[in-house]
């Protein structure tokens, strides 16, 4: 199992996929303003019994790291240390405006599309890390 995080300063979207189906799905969005991110995600970790986190890193539209990547090394760095997994990060271009426009085509709106867009934003970028790191051998940890 592998846990997606797309971090936010305000809430942080969390989705899970397991290797055998590849197929990414959201799970929740914390608020960080109520709950202890690295705790709930620590919680998450052990209940689904991930070995992995990848935690989207916002690229800017040049491919190189700008204010928000150096702002969310210490989220990093706290995740790294408050998990017993493995944390990797992946580019997450994007990711909240096709989660955006995916939802409001479905007909999401007000309220119901904040507190789903993290989470669908991070399935996003879960599933393109799946995508993009399909392993050589069968069931070997991408």
């Amino acid at each position: 199992m592998i846990v997606g995080i797309d971090p936010g300063e305000r809430r942080v979207g969390v989705a899970v996929a397991d290797l055998e189906t590849r197929f990414a799905r959201p799970l929740e969005v914390i608020d960080r303003q109520e709950v202890d991110a690295i705790g709930r995600i620590s919680a998450i970790v052990q209940e689904m019994g991930a070995d992995l986190i990848v935690v989207g890193r916002p690229t800017g539209l040049s491919g190189r790291s700008g204010p928000a990547v150096e702002s969310q090394g210490e989220f990093v760095a706290a995740l790294r240390e408050g998990v017993s997994v493995e944390v990797r990060e992946f580019d997450e271009r994007f990711t909240s405006v096709v989660a955006d426009r995916g939802l409001r085509s479905a007909g999401v709106k007000g309220k119901d599309l904040k507190t789903r867009r993290d989470a669908v934003a991070a399935q996003i970028m879960l599933q393109g890390y799946l995508d993009a790191t399909k392993p050589s051998i069968e069931g070997e940890r991408p």
